[in-house]
């Protein structure tokens, strides 16, 4: 079955890491979560059936308690030319 593939970067609120953490944990869409240090405070690593399903997930992570904003990178597929 194909996956879409996507990096969820989180900002937390200030003292608010672990439990950003917590509830990250209960996504069955995050793959692997671990703390970064500069501009973003955790790192989600997220499959999903298809994007309507990946939307879902990202946004639910932003309106948890202690996320102040997140950034998505999603994985393109192409074709070298």
């Amino acid at each position: 079955m194909f996956m879409i593939s996507a990096c969820v970067l989180i900002r937390s609120r200030r003292g608010e890491f672990d439990k950003v953490v917590e509830g990250i944990k209960q996504f069955k869409e995050a793959k692997r979560i671990f703390p970064v240090l500069g501009r973003f405070d955790v790192v989600v690593d997220v499959e999903a059936s298809d994007l309507v399903s990946l939307g879902n997930a990202v946004l639910r992570m932003g309106r948890m308690a202690g996320v102040v904003f997140t950034e998505t990178l999603v994985e393109v597929q192409y074709e070298e030319v």
